[in-house]
């Protein structure tokens, strides 16, 4: 490696590097060479058998003979053998094969480009077989007229094309050899010389040489002496002869002559090594470190260097002192504040001081402080007195004192060297008087200091025996710092020493002021962030289900725990359904806090609304995508107009939302469910056994361009369907497939109750901090008993009416709803009637009789019935409004083979005037 640095040893390198690249261009020139001719020669050869094929004697005829692989078979073969390429094809126009090198491939279809072929063209390509890289040549056969009426090709590998490279190379590596060995002989003799001449230096070397001396003779500011072996000053800096006051014929004399302290010439005599020895020059404090020259075989003598500490050790103690306090706040600054909670932060404020600053903390808040509210004695914006001063006439301190006002704080934080002392206990409310130093700095923001508590210069007054205990049991001195951020005074931190025995000064004031400052900005933080989750959970909370409609289909329990750290836009709903049917949902908005929440809500509103038209549940998801996409639309950052202006003040968008929608009927036992980038849900049969049912995933609502697909099952009775989002899965250091094997586990036990289902499942996967939010939703499916339906064919024919009237009426009267009897059978006649009227193929008729008795009109149409008022000329359109008035609620849901008309009608009380179940 020196020899590398040597200018020879550069020449060397150089060399040898010109003629290694001229040995690797001409390596790859070769070879490039080499590969461009093979590959040409392949080309003209493949060429040249396919043109000489399809042009021999004889062979349109064979094309067109009875058997033109038995004729063209061999000639091909002979061909390929005779002029070494892979392969000669021939076929027909359309690619079909009549010869092949394997005969399994022919009649099959030849494997490359042949239109152009077919049209009178040739082609040439190059691809990669199962040789490695070849060529093919494709030519047509034409007849006399010129009509194509086969094609010739010719195939052959590279490789077997070779060119003279092979017997170039050994020629070209042994010049190389010989041009590195002239060059490594030529270059030792130049570096031979050049060491000689330099001492192995280059000439930037020598020339760093000479710019190092002068620095360290005129510019370091550190002294520098070289004295020789007889004890003379060989060398002497421009600093150590202003250190030491030398003349300027300094060097060459004896350093016991030219006035330096006896013990500083004893060591530069003496070649004794030495580190940092302190040594007088004058008033100045000297720090010299002192080596020997000849201990790697150099000249004999010794170099001193020399430090100028006087100023440094005066600040030394100050710098310390600087120090610690700066590790102080900085260890401050790590240790409080690691929480987002109001009473932790201010008792980590109270353990950091007491370890380090105080022997006692007390942290007193506001109330509304604790409640993430502002305080509302605080005080804003106002200049705060020195520390301990007398507030001047009309402050807010002066002005309380006169009108005899008490603060009221509460005592949030509480720690001491020892926990028998006499102080208020945490948690108390305690009302300071006007004299009280918390008060004084609650009401004014200032700092006050109590050097002396046994004075009882007037801190007493809040309570006189309280204030004699704490003297009496030694507690000596307290400063009182108000807790101020932005402006706004939280509350107040007292420190007090008792056994350390020095009182509070000054400089103990500005730390204690620096160390409140950092905590009452992690308070306050802490309590704007207590204020927003409140606000954020009780908005979430008013848009969620308070309680479960009643229905019959489903025994529903449910769960539902917020983030710790943040509300989400998880949710879930269970809708009652026309027909006794029941939608579950359950989805999960990306993002935290208010505006999640909110859209959450604006979502469950919209599948409200969607659900009262009856859709499935792919198109629910649909519309929901599109409402996400306008919601994205209208509160990104460029809002509807393109100037920020669109709701939500410039804010984020949703960028998606996640959903779950399920519809199970009781009467069939069916469940169509969709999802939209949903987590799958879950079944749990009633022998215990646990599926998670692999529906078809769907994109995420928000993204746009792809259709939601459903899927349908029958459940068993008595079977769990447990809806819930990623947040109960999903965790930082677990993976999700972990997630569902432990959710599998907690639901495979037969018997349970839905209630029962959910707590054990929260047991089993609930983290002890949740970062998202969970919702969970466990239904035990019900079946609606045979008896208590009913259904009637009833053929295309208005004269059967009556019949199904009949039989209307008899089942009726089996279910003991004599009552609604006739109203019943005036809904069916109007509904029957007009599907008789206007549809076409099979009408059915079905009663269920659940929560109400649900009369249900299928048929064929998919033209939906309107509401309308009969003038009084009018012959018709009297049916649905009568049908209106008698029924409480009616509507119109389509299926894939038409539409049904239901009608809902409450059941009549029972003999004991009691609703009926």
């Amino acid at each position: 490696m020196r020899g590398v640095r040597t200018v020879a040893g550069q020449v060397f390198v150089l060399q040898v590097g010109v003629v290694l690249l001229l040995v690797v261009a001409a390596v790859v020139a070769l070879v490039l060479q080499s590969r461009y001719d093979s590959e040409r020669e392949a080309r003209n050869r493949s060429m040249a058998v396919a043109e000489s094929f399809a042009n021999a004697p004889g062979m349109v005829s064979a094309l067109r003979g009875h058997d033109p692989s038995a004729v063209l078979q061999p000639l091909a073969e002979r061909a390929r053998k005779g002029s070494g390429v892979d392969f000669v094809v021939a076929m027909t126009s359309q690619g079909i094969r009549y010869t092949h090198p394997n005969p399994a491939r022919i009649g099959k279809h030849f494997m490359g480009s042949i239109r152009a072929a077919a049209e009178g063209r040739t082609v040439q390509e190059t691809f990669t077989g199962t040789l490695g890289l070849s060529v093919r040549s494709v030519v047509p056969v034409k007849d006399a007229q010129g009509k194509v009426v086969g094609l010739v090709a010719a195939g052959i590998t590279i490789k077997k094309v070779s060119g003279a490279a092979d017997h170039q190379l050994p020629l070209l590596f042994g010049a190389a050899a010989a041009a590195m060995a002239l060059a490594t002989a030529g270059t030792a003799l130049v570096s031979r010389r050049l060491r000689r001449q330099t001492h192995g230096l280059d000439p930037s070397e020598m020339t760093r040489m000479y710019e190092h001396h002068d620095a360290v003779l005129h510019s370091v500011r550190e002294g520098v002496l070289i004295v020789g072996g007889d004890g003379r000053l060989v060398l002497a800096n421009d600093e150590a002869r202003r250190l030491f006051d030398l003349p300027p014929d300094a060097e060459g004399r004896l350093v016991s002559e030219l006035g330096f302290d006896p013990h500083t010439a004893a060591l530069l005599a003496s070649g004794r090594p030495a580190t940092d020895e302190v040594h007088t020059a004058g008033e100045r404090l000297l720090s010299v470190s002192h080596r020997p020259t000849d201990r790697d075989g150099g000249p004999p003598g010794s170099v001193a260097t020399l430090r100028d500490t006087t100023e440094l050790r005066a600040l030394s103690g100050k710098v310390d002192l600087a120090r610690n306090r700066l590790k102080l706040l900085y260890d401050a600054g790590v240790s409080i504040g690691t929480t987002l909670d109001v009473v932790r932060t201010a008792q980590e404020l109270a353990e950091y001081a007491v370890a380090r600053f105080a022997d006692y903390v007390s942290v007193d808040l506001a109330d509304s402080v604790l409640r993430g509210e502002e305080p509302p004695d605080g005080v804003s914006g106002i200049s705060t007195p020195d520390a301990g001063g007398t507030p001047d006439a009309g402050s807010w301190a002066a002005v309380a004192a006169a009108d005899g006002v008490r603060t009221v704080l509460r005592r949030t934080a509480l720690s001491g060297i020892r926990d028998d002392g006499p102080l208020y206990p945490l948690g108390m409310l305690i009302e300071f008087g006007p004299s009280a130093p918390q008060a004084r700095g609650f009401r004014s923001g200032a700092v006050t200091v109590e050097p002396v508590l046994g004075d009882f210069g007037g801190w007493q007054e809040q309570d006189p025996e309280h204030a004699r205990r704490i003297v009496d049991y030694g507690i000596h001195s307290m400063i009182t710092v108000p807790l101020r951020a932005r402006g706004v005074v939280l509350g107040v931190a007292s420190f007090m020493r008792a056994e350390k025995p020095e009182p509070f000064e000054e400089d103990d004031v500005s730390l204690a002021e620096e160390l409140v400052t950092r905590a009452a900005v992690s308070i306050d933080n802490a309590r704007r962030y207590t204020r927003e989750h409140t606000m954020a959970v009780t908005l979430q909370r008013s848009l969620l289900p308070r309680m479960l409609p009643e229905q019959n289909a489903l025994d529903v329990a449910y769960r539902y725990l917020p983030a710790e750290s943040g509300v989400g836009g998880d949710w879930f709903d269970v809708i009652p359904l026309p027909g006794a049917r029941v939608a579950l949902v359950v989805g999960d908005v990306v993002g935290h806090g208010l505006h999640a929440a909110a859209t959450m809500g604006r979502l469950r509103t919209a599948v409200h609304n969607f659900s009262t038209l009856d859709l499935p549940p792919d198109e629910i998801l649909s519309h929901l995508d599109d409402l996400i996409a306008r919601i994205d639309q209208d509160e990104g950052p460029g809002g509807p107009n393109g100037d920020g202006s669109g709701g939500g003040s410039g804010s984020e968008g949703i960028t998606g939302a996640t959903c779950l929608y399920a519809i199970y009927d009781p009467v069939t036992r069916r469940c169509t469910m969709a999802r939209a980038g949903h987590p799958p849900p879950a079944l749990v049969r009633p022998d215990g056994s646990v599926e998670f049912l692999d529906l078809p995933a769907g994109p995420p609502l928000g993204l746009g361009g792809l259709p939601f697909e459903t899927a349908q099952l029958e459940l068993p009775e008595g079977s769990h369907l447990v809806l819930y989002t990623d947040g109960l899965i999903e965790k930082r250091d677990r993976d999700i497939d972990t997630g569902l094997e432990m959710l599998r586990g907690a639901l495979a036990h037969p018997g349970r109750t839905p209630e029962d289902a959910c707590t054990a499942v929260l047991d089993a996967l609930l983290p002890d901090r949740p970062s998202d939010d969970i919702a969970l939703i466990v239904a035990r499916t019900r079946v609606l008993e045979p008896g208590l339906t009913a259904d009637w064919e009833v053929p295309s024919d208005p004269a059967q009416v009556a019949g199904v009237r009949a039989a209307v009426a008899r089942k009726l009267a089996e279910w003991d709803l004599g009552d609604v009897a006739f109203t019943t059978e005036l809904i069916l006649s109007e509904l029957i009637t007009n599907a008789i009227r206007y549809a076409t193929g099979p009408i059915r008729v079905r009663l269920l009789c659940d929560r109400s008795l649900i009369c249900e009109v299928f048929d064929t149409s998919s033209t939906s019935p309107h509401l309308r008022y009969a003038g009084t000329t009018d012959e018709g359109g009297r049916g649905l409004f009568l049908v209106s008035q008698f029924a409480d609620r009616w509507g119109t849901r389509y299926t894939a083979d038409g539409k049904v008309i239901w009608t809902e009608q409450a059941l009549p009380l029972s003999k004991n005037g009691k609703p009926r179940t």
